[in-house]
């Protein structure tokens, strides 16, 4: 089925959100935003909703939620409640100023970014490939683009307009979830849960055109620290404690194999973060991650091993592991009740898309929210090479994104069934 959008609303919207600056900042992650940025932004979000007749319009200083309902016009109460997720932050990278290009017809060419002096070229950018004949909006090469998550955004509110134009098109309560802080990691950590009273929820945070996921990572976070002594280096024999030689013997007792740029698929990893210090005292941040929770927590413990045993070698302790859970793959609570992902699918064919459902290779809000008993995977949003100078997105793709939502509303009625 084709549910016309309205192409020229969606992109309105979608430009106008981003030429707001909402980058979060991990440095503030104790606050409620992070930045005060988004609480701007949300309260503009919360002003525009009000052209629709949406019942609860609310921002909640507790969790820097946007939240609202449009109300089911289903009569024999078939409906179950959905709720559609998108974040309000972007990523670590200039998200000021953001000047959106618009390259209507797409045939393969490089895309000049502004007088920056950066392109974007097929041959290093083969996502390109895809979309001739397609409208896509670039950066001008200063700035990130946002299209994670406004394009996510953009695409509920402009579903939540033709469910109000069509009202012909039966669905229950309606949600929606505008948040903070998902780039660094904390912002659904806040959300009530219980106040969305949903039955299940999406998050429209995904990539490229038939994404649809529903396992992720198991992810935590790891600071070392290591107390070394700095001596003279002509008398340090039997003396000195070289903190950064300690990092560098810490790193190299980590499988050399398990990379970021060295695995893919279902392979976890350790990233090193940021490595800082000199003789007498040195920081290591990391990230762990693994689809496999068993795994995931073999790789903490082989953390705390490789401390152990460099403290053993020295006698005293000189190397200190803070190990801090970030989210569980929500594929192992999603997997026992598979309807959220079986309607979707449904969704995906009725307006002619293949759902393309993989492991992620991250996490999303929705990991943790299925974890507070809400159960959301994630669907595409559009965005390419998000969060820097080369990040794009397809018009045609969020038109998509938007006929989706509209598909999940109408086909919701069969959920029970499935």
């Amino acid at each position: 089925m084709t549910y016309h959008i309205d192409r020229e609303f969606l992109l309105d919207r979608f430009l106008t959100y981003v030429k707001e600056d909402t980058q979060s900042d991990e440095a503030y992650a104790h606050q409620v935003p992070s930045t005060a940025k988004q609480v701007d932004f949300a309260k503009k979000l919360i002003a525009s909703l009000a052209d629709f007749p949406l019942e609860d319009i609310f921002f909640n200083d507790k969790d820097a939620y946007v939240t609202a309902t449009l109300p089911s016009n289903d009569p024999e109460g078939n409906y179950p409640t959905i709720a559609f997720f998108a974040h309000v932050d972007t990523a670590d990278f200039n998200g000021s100023n953001v000047s959106p290009q618009i390259i209507e017809d797409y045939q393969g060419q490089v895309i000049d970014l502004g007088e920056s002096g950066y392109q974007l070229d097929p041959e290093v950018f083969p996502s390109l490939n895809k979309y001739h004949g397609q409208t896509l909006i670039t950066t001008d090469g200063t700035t990130l683009l946002g299209a994670d998550d406004k394009a996510g955004i953009a695409e509920i509110v402009t579903a939540i307009a033709y469910l109000v134009d069509h009202p012909e098109i039966k669905h229950g309560d309606i949600k929606i979830a505008f948040g903070p802080d998902e780039e660094i990691g904390v912002g659904a950590d806040r959300f009530d849960v219980d106040r969305l009273a949903a039955d299940f929820a999406y998050t429209m945070d995904g990539g490229p055109l038939g994404e649809l996921q529903y396992e992720t990572f198991n992810a935590a976070a790891a600071k070392v620290k290591i107390a070394g002594k700095n001596v003279h280096p002509g008398t340090a024999k039997d003396t000195m404690i070289n903190a950064l030689q300690l990092a560098v013997d810490f790193h190299a007792a980590l499988p050399e194999d398990q990379r970021p740029e060295t695995t893919d698929g279902r392979d976890g990893f350790y990233h090193l973060m940021g490595l800082t210090g000199k003789v007498d005292e040195a920081e290591m941040s990391y990230i762990i991650r693994d689809h496999d929770r068993e795994i995931f927590e073999d790789r903490k413990a082989q953390m705390l091993a490789i401390a152990d045993k460099l403290n053993a070698e020295w006698g005293h302790q000189v190397v200190q592991v803070e190990l801090n859970d970030q989210y569980y793959n929500m594929g192992d609570i999603l997997q026992d009740d598979m309807r959220p992902i079986k309607l979707a699918q449904k969704a995906f064919q009725n307006v002619g898309i293949e759902a393309e459902i993989e492991a992620v290779r991250g996490g999303t809000d929705g990991s943790k929210l299925t974890y507070m008993g809400l159960p959301t995977p994630n669907i595409f949003a559009g965005g390419e090479n998000m969060h820097g100078r080369f990040e794009y997105v397809s018009l045609q793709t969020m038109e998509k994104a938007s006929q989706v939502i509209v598909a999940i509303a109408a086909l919701a009625g069969q959920y029970h069934d499935l």
